[in-house]
């Protein structure tokens, strides 16, 4: 088995003190930590100054990938592993089974935990006692990599704000010969609400705000993945249904005056337009 000294632990942040804090402690101090804060949270950097195998940068919200791909600058182990610090309750024996399963994986581009409740497209199961899973994406909420592997593949599409930047990742490796993989044993939860998730919010409007920042950004990055990888005819033919369900809600409630769901599907709305138009994903809170 590899040894934990050979891994990094990157946890992204945006206003998650808490939970980074509470995350860390999961874990023995054999384990190497490293925040990336894009929210300038000086309170968090207080924190982590006390803790002796964590420390933090800081960056411009560029978005996850971008993260990511500046905290590969920092990282001086073989292997990181990238987390949402909204992931639940992985330990060393977490990491200690990934760290034991990549002599038999090989070559890679991102290794994954199954996520309870969700069920990905399996290309083929292994013959290593069926506990490790060839797929076609990868959750970016829990993503072990090579170093080496993410510098060949190229990191991350720093165009991609939100949304689709793990699942464009997955598509270069492929093409660049490297695969993706899930080990079924090592299972986790992630809090994917607007309210428990890895952003905090403490009032109404904050959610309504982050909900269409959310909503904005899947459909830009959505029909951004489509057009780079398989073309603007193709990605607008598979995009014409949810056009029209689009015209049709701000239709329905503009006739029903409900502002607030009107609002909501304007939002999506101008997200693809900005798509489509090949302009930036610049939609900021």
């Amino acid at each position: 088995m590899i040894n934990k000294n050979e891994i990094t632990i990157v946890l992204i942040s945006h206003n998650s003190k808490e939970l980074v804090i509470q995350f860390i402690k999961n874990f023995s101090k054999k384990i190497k930590f490293l925040i990336i804060d894009n929210s300038n949270d000086q309170n968090l950097k207080a924190k982590i100054k006390l803790i002796d195998n964590a420390e933090i940068k800081f960056m411009e919200n560029k978005g996850y990938g971008a993260a990511i791909n500046f905290a590969r600058k920092f990282v001086k182990t073989n292997f990181f592993f990238v987390f949402s610090p909204d992931v639940k309750k992985p330990d060393d024996k977490f990491v200690d089974i990934f760290l034991d399963k990549i002599k038999h994986i090989g070559k890679f581009g991102a290794i994954g935990p199954r996520f309870l409740g969700v069920t990905h497209k399996s290309h083929k199961q292994s013959d290593i006692n069926k506990k490790i899973d060839q797929i076609d994406s990868i959750s970016g909420s829990a993503m072990l990599f090579n170093v080496s592997t993410f510098d060949a593949i190229g990191g991350f599409d720093e165009n991609i704000f939100l949304f689709f930047e793990e699942t464009d990742f997955a598509k270069r490796a492929d093409k660049k010969g490297y695969k993706i993989f899930q080990i079924n044993e090592a299972k986790i939860n992630h809090t994917k609400g607007i309210v428990t998730g890895a952003v905090n919010t403490k009032t109404k409007e904050e959610i309504n705000k982050l909900e269409n920042l959310y909503s904005w950004h899947f459909i830009w990055s959505k029909f951004y993945f489509y057009n780079k990888h398989y073309g603007k005819m193709i990605a607008i033919a598979l995009f014409i249904p949810t056009i029209i369900r689009i015209f049709f809600r701000i239709t329905l409630y503009t006739l029903k005056k409900d502002h607030k769901k009107k609002e909501k599907y304007k939002n999506r709305l101008d997200g693809f337009i900005h798509s489509l138009k090949g302009l930036r994903s610049n939609k900021r809170l």
